[in-house]
């Protein structure tokens, strides 16, 4: 009995969603058309991975000629330079900042609220129009540069170059959350450590390395997997930013963008689901390789 709203929710929410979600992506099926739906096997698969085998069109199951999808892998590549980037940077950044917070400084829960602040604001649809306006060509950033004595600044934000770089610094910025995660697995470590430590003549960098790093792993490895997650879903910012098309030459063109666009601007929500599959199972064995590593590099501190 009680289990039943939870039951309902899981239900309901989740596993059938996703259930048909699965269906749908063997389908044709639009959403303006729902009655010509029809069965199309692995072909919007086919569709994603064809460029791979040299394909530009195909044959499906009835017997229509199907385009090989010329931006996929566009869009998987920007993605995964996103997450491979931003995501180590951010938790370098949060971890640095975590340590000086750790600190016997003075006003240190004023300072832990204001790094938090652009993890709370910086999903935001204000905050991605804001970012648009510092790094146009005409922009705060080029007015500060300019000032500095740069010249012959670009737009950022609509430079295939560049653009891409604007949205991981805009990740990075929101370290927030690692930052208040990586302090609050700080507090655990025992001073006694750094004391001894101290008196066998190590010095902080040492101790940081020999001490803190190897105490702190399995909260590098939560933050790890979560930014890691998330970062494979950004959407709002690469949808502001790059104009809702993936920015000039698609150097903004993210997975759930090229996702959304399908389903939404073309009413391909068959592919898109297919597409939708795919990244789960992306994320899936990405994460499953960091905690198989984990044994390598995270120390749990209990013996074998």
């Amino acid at each position: 009995m009680f289990l039943a709203p939870w039951l309902v929710g899981f239900f309901g929410l989740t596993v059938y969603p996703m259930g048909y979600s699965l269906l749908l992506s063997f389908t044709d099926y639009d959403f303006t058309q729902p009655n010509s739906t029809q069965f199309i096997g692995l072909s919007n698969y086919i569709k994603m991975f064809g460029s791979l085998f040299g394909l530009t069109s195909f044959t499906a199951p009835t017997g229509e000629v199907m385009r090989v999808d010329p931006y996929y892998m566009k869009s998987l590549s920007v993605t995964v330079t996103y997450v491979f980037v931003s995501v180590p940077l951010k938790l370098i950044f949060a971890l640095a900042v975590a340590v000086l917070l750790n600190q016997r400084l003075r006003w240190v829960p004023f300072y832990r609220a204001v790094y938090y602040i652009p993890t709370l604001l910086g999903g935001s649809i204000a905050i991605a129009v804001l970012w648009r306006k510092l790094f146009e060509k005409d922009g705060l950033v080029n007015a500060f540069l300019g000032a500095l004595g740069f010249t012959n600044l670009p737009s950022w934000i609509t430079h295939p170059d560049y653009a891409l770089w604007t949205l991981i610094l805009l990740s990075v910025w929101q370290f927030g959350s690692s930052m208040i995660i990586f302090l609050a697995g700080l507090k655990q470590i025992p001073q006694e450590y750094y004391d001894a430590a101290s008196v066998d003549g190590a010095n902080k960098i040492q101790q940081f390395f020999r001490i803190t790093l190897p105490l702190l792993s399995p909260v590098i490895l939560f933050n790890l997997v979560i930014q890691m997650i998330g970062a494979f879903q950004a959407f709002t910012q690469a949808y502001i930013i790059g104009g809702g098309r993936g920015g000039v030459l698609n150097s903004t063109l993210f997975y759930t963008l090229h996702m959304y666009i399908q389903g939404w601007a073309y009413h391909e929500m068959g592919y898109a689901s297919a597409m939708a599959w795919v990244l789960l199972a992306i994320i899936g064995v990405l994460t499953a390789i960091v905690f198989k590593s984990s044994k390598w590099w995270v120390d749990y501190g209990v013996g074998d």
